[in-house]
């Protein structure tokens, strides 16, 4: 048990460090005008987490343990938008979409509310 949580935390410092590269390295190339960075850490990490699922699910080419590591150590540092967008999809798949559309506006619209909450409350401190 011990050594998942360690993979797991190894591979989320990974995850980590790959996203402050990945944004870094966007913003020098791209610039600081729009939120490229975050883009192409979100864009990247959804490519990835898509192809990481799919080979240990569909084609059972990844084990079940390293699965978990890069999806929820690796994958959940470098962007834990791959997951929202995975479980969009999830619902879109099901037909469910109802439920995928309720996801994206209450992942939009109340995760904007609450930063903006949390810069207010902030402030008022």
């Amino acid at each position: 048990m011990w050594t998942k949580y360690v993979l797991i935390a190894v591979a989320g410092t990974a995850g980590t460090l790959a996203r402050y590269w990945v944004s870094g390295l966007t913003y020098q190339l791209l610039g600081s005008r729009f939120a490229y960075g975050t883009l192409a850490v979100n864009v990247i990490g959804c490519f990835l987490f898509g192809m990481v699922w799919s080979l240990a699910e569909e084609r059972m080419a990844i084990p079940a343990l390293a699965r978990i590591v890069i999806l929820v150590g690796f994958m959940g540092a470098f962007t834990t938008f791959s997951t929202f967008a995975f479980e969009t999809m999830n619902y879109v798949r099901d037909s469910q979409f109802m439920l995928a559309f309720l996801n994206v506006a209450a992942n939009c619209v109340v995760g904007f509310g609450a930063i903006v909450s949390g810069v207010w409350l902030a402030r008022a401190l």
